[in-house]
């Protein structure tokens, strides 16, 4: 049946779940605030220096990731990362250190001490936790031992959500670490009985390759509102509310009412997906009562700041990595340095590099108000300190992007909020709520989150 489907929100969910829906022939307008479409992804090009002010990369840890390349090719194009992105580095001490990525090397780091190297063996016999809302910290605390959380999980969740590992809820952050557990007992047991699990050619596109798009995830952005048709997207709308149709007549459920260039417009639709932040929506759905909306807005989101850094000449100082990330107990001014030029080709010069660093988060959010000129001046001082470059190298690119609201943080408030999205669904059929509310954060998440609306509307 051909709906008549409103998406409200053109970042990645919005736009992929509207260009999945025109493949199966709906009728579908995207609506969004912003002047331009895209959300949090937006690539720069100046010289010969490509980079990202929003994420950087995702995984192919779903098929639906390489499905919609491949519905795309040959406009947009699929790179995954080259081998060194598999090398990754931790900060401890003054320098970076390689993450094991094997025996040996697990054996002999600096990262883990003795004690807990030795207690990581018995992790396969170690009772399985009891509480649902045990908080990640505290599970690879009890399972893995203090050093590994320090050393492991502190930076990679700083990584990932800017977080604080003892804030961030594992069923909901980390999902598929809590079903180790629970399923399997042991994270170890958990992992060799995935790896003996037969799959089919559908389950073996997911992948653990790093992967952006060739030129930028800008061109993803692009080729889906090719696919979509740019004359359905309506960019710049002020004032966006959705309620419930009154207009028998029309025989639509849903209208949705705006602003554009001062002037009031309204669509109806038999279905509106909302995929704006969690803060947007007391404002977007006026119909829902105010506890309800407050129980779906209780979603805090990590501030980052991000800054691209770029070195037209690295006199043959490279990094083959993914890059670094920096636990907190090292009290060091950025969460990590991405190393974009070592896993994608051209994004920096030829002989050149392309950083990227992440700073700020839940635990240091007042690093966000420094000037753009003490950001360059601490972009300067750790291409020495952190990098190892000599003193007097100075960038040949600095450009600071600000995202108040960056990363939304799973923690406690999770359960109501899926509860709620869940009571509201129910209650008001055609109103689907998705994006990074829930079904989590990576570009991953997102594009599957929209093949499966895209899926029940067929």
């Amino acid at each position: 049946m051909n709906q008549r489907i409103i998406v409200i929100g053109a970042g990645l969910t919005g736009l992929t779940t509207a260009y999945l829906l025109r493949q199966r022939g709906h009728d579908v307008t995207v609506v969004e605030r912003q002047p331009r479409i895209g959300g949090q992804i937006q690539t720069h090009v100046e010289g010969d220096f490509v980079f990202e002010s929003g994420p950087n990369t995702g995984v192919v840890s779903y098929p639906e990731v390489a499905e919609l390349f491949t519905s795309l090719a040959p406009h947009c194009e699929l790179e995954t990362a080259r081998e060194a992105a598999a090398r990754r580095l931790i900060w401890k001490g003054d320098r970076f250190r390689a993450l094991p990525s094997g025996l040996l090397s697990a054996i002999f780091t600096p990262l883990f001490t003795l004690p807990d190297k030795i207690r990581i063996l018995g992790e396969p016999w170690r009772p399985r936790g009891t509480d649902p809302d045990e908080s990640v910290g505290c599970l690879a605390r009890r399972r893995l031992g203090r050093s590994f959380v320090d050393y492991a999980v502190d930076p990679f969740l700083s990584g990932v959500y800017a977080g604080d590992p003892d804030t961030l809820i594992t069923r909901y952050a980390l999902p598929k670490l809590y079903q180790l557990e629970q399923e399997h007992g042991s994270f170890v047991r958990g992992a060799i009985a995935k790896a003996k699990q037969p799959k089919s050619e559908r389950d073996r596109l997911a992948t653990k390759n790093v992967f952006s798009a060739r030129g930028g995830l800008g061109q993803l952005v692009e080729a889906l509102a090719d696919g979509i048709g740019r004359q359905r997207i309506v960019t710049g709308a002020n004032d966006v509310r959705v309620v419930p149709a009154l207009d028998t007549a029309a025989n639509a459920r849903w209208t949705v009412r705006y602003t554009l260039d001062g002037q009031p417009r309204q669509a109806d639709a038999d279905t509106v997906i909302t995929t704006v932040g969690a803060y947007a929506l007391p404002t977007l759905l006026p119909f829902v009562p105010e506890a309800l909306t407050r129980r779906i807005s209780d979603l805090r989101y990590a501030p980052v700041m991000q800054v691209s850094v770029g070195l037209r000449d690295t006199r043959g100082h490279d990094f083959l990595a993914f890059g670094g990330l920096v636990p907190t107990r090292e009290r060091q001014s950025v969460l990590g340095i991405l190393f974009p030029s070592a896993c994608f080709t051209g994004r920096a010069p030829r002989g050149g590099a392309l950083f990227s660093y992440f700073i700020g988060g839940m635990k240091h959010p007042e690093l966000l108000r420094l000037t753009d000129d003490e950001v360059a001046e601490l972009a300067r001082q750790t291409l020495h300190t952190m990098l190892h470059y000599p003193e007097d190298t100075k960038p040949d690119l600095v450009r600071v992007f600000r995202h108040p609201q960056a990363i939304p943080q799973y923690e406690l408030s999770s359960g109501v909020r899926l509860d709620t999205i869940d009571q509201l669904q129910r209650r008001h059929p055609g109103l689907i709520l998705a994006g990074n509310i829930k079904g989590g954060i990576g570009m991953a998440d997102r594009i599957r989150q929209a093949t499966e609306i895209a899926n029940t509307l067929m």
